[in-house]
């Protein structure tokens, strides 16, 4: 299923016909974007799974890709929320758990009190381990598959990491 335009954003009906190119560019882009959001479902149903398969129901999909992308850094959930990777979930909330099931420790800065740094414990770091595994294993597929290549795979990076530039420069020029 791709997104369709919003009728908002339609051409009046006396503005001109986009031509065909501009029209097929916006069609794939569209598609992209609709890819984009499926794909992340997909991510968290697939680490659900894992997760299900090796025993481990406690856990939410978001909280081990939290666990997963703190590694072993010590950050704050400022940090964490400005890199902005758990859109549509709350940061603060998934955190609180994680420290009350023993996954992360948290402490307080002693510069800037407000501020709470976090990170994971030997239980936090045998998740994210389940995680980096599975990540191992989807990438060993994906090659002895040729489902992507090395270059391949390079390409859909430089493509996303600009898409998210300019996104990002439309947000700042906004105001």
């Amino acid at each position: 299923m791709t997104m369709q335009m919003p009728m908002g954003a339609m051409p009046a009906k006396d503005a001109p016909e986009k031509d065909g190119a501009e029209a097929g560019f916006m069609a794939g882009y569209l598609e992209a974007l609709s890819l984009v959001e499926r794909l992340h479902r997909l991510l968290l149903d697939v680490i659900k799974d894992e997760f299900e398969r090796v025993g481990t129901l406690e856990i939410n999909a978001v909280q081990a890709l939290l666990l997963f992308n703190i590694g072993d850094n010590e950050v704050t959930a400022g940090e964490l929320k400005s890199r902005g990777y758990y859109q549509g979930s709350n940061v603060s909330y998934n955190l609180k758990k994680l420290v009350e099931m023993a996954y992360m420790h948290h402490q307080r800065c002693e510069i800037d009190r407000r501020s709470v740094r976090v990170r994971l414990t030997p239980k936090g770091r045998e998740i994210r381990d389940v995680v980096a595994r599975l990540f191992a294993r989807h990438a060993g597929g994906l090659i002895a598959k040729g489902v992507v290549s090395h270059q391949g795979l390079d390409d859909i990076t430089t493509s996303l990491k600009r898409m998210e530039r300019y996104w990002s420069d439309q947000i700042r020029y906004i105001y």
